[in-house]
């Protein structure tokens, strides 16, 4: 540490501030460059007068993690072959973490290049030993796919809780009916959508004949809809239980109605386009990994895919706990004497799209009821009153994220245990 250059790099769109120092906190430069190849060609040049009037062995660069923004520069830098003459590790800090350090320092003032400070600073006190270092643009594709994914997902969300709003106005039947009453399995299924798209009001489908409906809902669902009968039954049921609205108000509602169901079917087709990249490029990248993920039942193409962009090499974690904090699935006790409460709070200051994607992953494996997981997670759910199902997925999501971190150190598929086994084991 005591020939090393600690750097500091204070990312923006426009400008990088650079602050270099020595381990006595003696100040090379301070400066602000273009975010941009020629700016950081300048710095690796004042760099070089550096190296001609003192001696260094390494170099040791932090930045926050802003996204895209400090991406290329963390490229540039980490892949550049004159700075990598003298062992240069760069690193990406959790904002939440660099916030800590700063408050740290008690007599800092308000000027240019004091966040380039602290961070050249955090670096010099030895703060990056148990960080990874950056390790370039391999896995950046596949996670610009995963996060779109995740981006749409949410969106889609949030488009079908809005629609809800308008039909609640429009067949108010149609949302108060209890789940074994409605008449379509899926609400913004074909079959659904085009009675919504193709009828004005409640009143007009009461007016259409039995036959009407069923010729209707035959070609809409291309003859895959069965047990008709029950289906118009439950649909009367809805109208009538529906309030009437102005005529006048139909029209409007109707236009929204029709706009949200465009839009949720725009989404639900890039979902199918992207889907397709994520499977292609998940292969292309690291084809071991991904089919070690998919070795798990219940872990689709798509989870696999997110969980690998997300954790990229497995080695940059010595334990599965440190992948745990990295995916947000811990959580602080707290407890007092005997008393120990049920309500934990997880850390937000975590990667939400690895914690999405193992939930998500959890989630589905309970569903093909993969035993390793889902006995785990029936134990947790009946062990308290209180946020059953959100409690045990999460603990459950943990235990999948301790066997993925085993299977990818061992570079080994998912080999269940067999009856047998189990017999010989206990004996």
């Amino acid at each position: 540490m005591q020939n090393c250059l600690f750097i500091g790099v204070d990312v923006g769109l426009r400008g990088n501030q650079f602050c270099v120092m020595n381990f006595n906190q003696y100040i090379y430069f301070n400066l602000k460059f273009s975010n941009n190849p020629e700016g950081n060609d300048l710095v690796i040049n004042k760099i070089k007068d550096i190296e001609d009037k003192f001696f260094f062995e390494k170099i040791i660069i932090v930045m926050e993690s802003t996204g895209m923004y400090s991406f290329h520069p963390a490229c540039y830098l980490s892949s550049n072959e004159y700075l990598n003459n003298f062992n240069t590790e760069v690193y990406q800090i959790n904002a939440f973490e660099f916030d800590k350090y700063k408050k740290s320092f008690h007599d800092l003032e308000k000027e240019d290049g004091i966040d380039a400070y602290v961070l050249a600073d955090f670096a010099r006190v030895g703060r990056t030993r148990n960080l990874y270092p950056f390790k370039g643009a391999q896995y950046i594709a596949l996670q610009r796919l995963t996060r779109q994914r995740y981006h749409i997902c949410r969106e889609l969300i949030r488009e079908k809780t809005y629609i809800l709003t308008n039909l609640y106005l429009s067949f108010s039947g149609l949302i108060s009916s209890n789940k074994n009453d409605l008449p379509f399995s899926n609400l913004f299924g074909a079959t659904s959508s085009a009675f919504l798209e193709e009828f004005s009001s409640p009143d007009q489908i009461a007016e259409s004949s039995i036959e009407e409906l069923i010729n209707f809902i035959s070609e809409k669902s291309k003859n895959h809809c069965t047990n008709i009968d029950n289906k118009i039954s439950s649909l009367n049921k809805a109208i009538r239980s529906s309030y009437r609205l102005d005529q006048t108000a139909y029209e409007p509602i109707n236009m929204a109605i029709a706009c949200s169901l465009n839009t949720i079917k725009f989404y639900q087709q890039q979902l199918k386009n992207i889907d397709k990249a994520i499977t292609t490029t998940a292969i292309g990248l690291d084809s071991n990994t991904y089919n070690i993920l998919l070795s798990i039942r219940g872990i689709g193409k798509v989870y696999a895919a997110g969980i690998m962009a997300e954790i990229g090499n497995i080695d940059r974690f010595s334990h599965n706990s440190k992948l745990a904090k990295y995916s947000g699935l811990y959580w602080k006790r707290n407890q007092s004497g005997e008393y120990d409460s049920q309500d934990k709070k997880s850390s937000k200051k975590s990667n939400k799209y690895l914690r999405y994607y193992l939930v998500e992953a959890t989630s589905s494996c309970i569903i093909h009821k993969f035993p390793f997981i889902k006995e785990y997670y029936d134990i947790k759910y009946n062990e308290v009153s209180k946020h059953q199902h959100k409690r045990a997925l999460v603990l459950s999501a943990r235990k999948l994220e301790r066997l993925i971190f085993g299977l990818l150190r061992k570079n080994q598929y998912y080999k269940p245990i067999d009856s047998v086994q189990i017999a010989k084991n206990n004996s």
